[in-house]
């Protein structure tokens, strides 16, 4: 176990501008802030330790200033080191809360960076992708007995959470905040779907309309990318593996074939899938010139990068996060931000609003972690009762106005007489 340090950053010299931006996404992010208004008297998190591996920018940090106003130490290390903004981490510092990550950073960095955010010994873990979980269970098992619990916000780090459940081996509870409705009917559709397009299109400067655009994968984040796509006027082609998502996106209107055929037609690839090596090297072998390769689906490995270079006679940086192969036939594929997430290490990732929801579920489940919750180790589900406040916080916020049943209609629903 690494020894304690208060915070690793690439630039103190940074925090003015990171409170700036911070400033900016406080704005548009009511429910974080009202349940840090309603919560803040009584300091629910008092004496406890928040360990986060997480996205280290401007909304995220919200999230990490509310749980320390809530009475939290908080730690923190970041998921992605390109997503990593180096003035927010600075500005994190700045606040007091123990930052460990820097734009950049390698892999050896990434991982010693989480070391250092578990020496902090949380008792509550908020993760992405489930890398702090592996590494307690691998590394410091001697941590498990002192966690309450954690939450996962990746559909990626439910899959690994899932199977560790399943093998019996999971020591804490852990909530699948990836699962819950406020989550993922927003964020991995209408968040991923705006922002997946905001990178590539900031990123390329290229049109999309008229484009054949592959979106690998038709779950939640892929139907947003799909109907964003189609949005701006492209020509959609959906890969699937399930048969009914298969079906869906037929009668959504897009195209459907395997990634062979795919391959062939598609100008524009994104990866939604949380697998390994989906685009690989019979696929690279198989496109045409200035394809552009992108990911979504969390991990840097469903855009097989190995394979472009073993196919590549030459390979040199077009523009800033684009990486082109040329093979020696003269075709150019192009791979954005290093394969990683291209709206967060090409863009800004989800929009703020988004993100006021996603966060807000965060916080009330560790709020509901750390308030004495009953859980047993294992995956859990997030209560109906923090989604619903989620959403009806979401709902105030925006002006909205629900319908009431009635007492007639109340009735009708619970019997069942006719």
């Amino acid at each position: 176990m690494s020894e304690r340090e208060n915070y690793v950053v690439a630039d103190m010299g940074l925090a003015a501008e990171g409170h700036r931006r911070m400033d900016w996404a406080w704005q548009y992010m009511p429910v974080l802030r009202l349940i840090r208004e309603r919560e803040g008297g009584r300091r629910p998190l008092e004496g406890r330790t928040v360990g986060c591996c997480l996205h280290l920018e401007a909304k995220t940090a919200c999230l990490l200033e509310a749980m320390r106003d809530l009475g939290a130490a908080v730690a923190a290390a970041g998921s992605n080191p390109l997503s990593t903004q180096d003035a927010i981490c600075a500005a994190l510092a700045d606040d007091g809360i123990h930052i460990f990550s820097k734009h950049g950073m390698s892999a050896a960095e990434y991982e010693e960076n989480l070391r250092k955010m578990l020496a902090w010994e949380p008792d509550i873990i908020i993760d992405d992708g489930c890398d702090t979980v592996a590494m307690i269970h691998e590394s410091y098992p001697e941590l498990a007995p002192k966690i309450l619990g954690g939450c996962e916000e990746t559909t990626t780090g439910i899959k690994r959470l899932r199977v560790m459940d399943s093998e019996g081996i999971l020591k804490f509870p852990m909530l699948a905040v990836n699962d819950a409705l406020s989550k993922y009917l927003f964020d991995n559709r209408y968040g991923t779907g705006q922002s997946v397009w905001d990178g590539i299109v900031r990123t390329t400067n290229c049109v999309v309309a008229g484009k054949n655009v592959v979106v690998v994968g038709y779950g939640w984040c892929g139907k947003g990318v799909a109907s964003r796509a189609a949005g701006l006027g492209a020509h959609v082609i959906v890969a699937e593996i399930n048969p009914h998502r298969a079906l869906e996106a037929h009668m959504d209107g897009y195209r459907v074939m395997d990634l062979l055929e795919a391959s062939e037609t598609g100008e524009i690839f994104v990866t939604v899938t949380g697998n390994t090596k989906v685009l690989r090297r019979e696929h690279f072998e198989r496109m045409r010139d200035g394809v552009l390769l992108s990911n979504a689906g969390h991990f840097d490995v469903e855009v097989w990068a190995p394979h472009l270079e073993e196919i590549a006679s030459r390979i040199y940086d077009a523009r800033d996060n684009i990486r082109t192969y040329e093979t020696a036939d003269g075709r150019r594929l192009h791979l954005l931000g290093e394969g990683r997430l291209v709206n967060l290490a090409a863009a800004d990732g989800h929009p703020i609003e988004i993100m006021d929801t996603s966060f807000a579920t965060q916080l009330l489940s560790a709020l509901y972690i750390a308030g004495g919750a009953k859980l047993e180790p294992g995956l859990q589900r997030v209560p109906d009762s923090i989604d619903d406040s989620v959403a009806r916080y979401k709902v105030e916020s925006l002006g909205l106005k629900l319908e009431r049943l009635t007492p007639e209609q109340e009735k009708y629903l619970n019997d069942w007489r006719e």
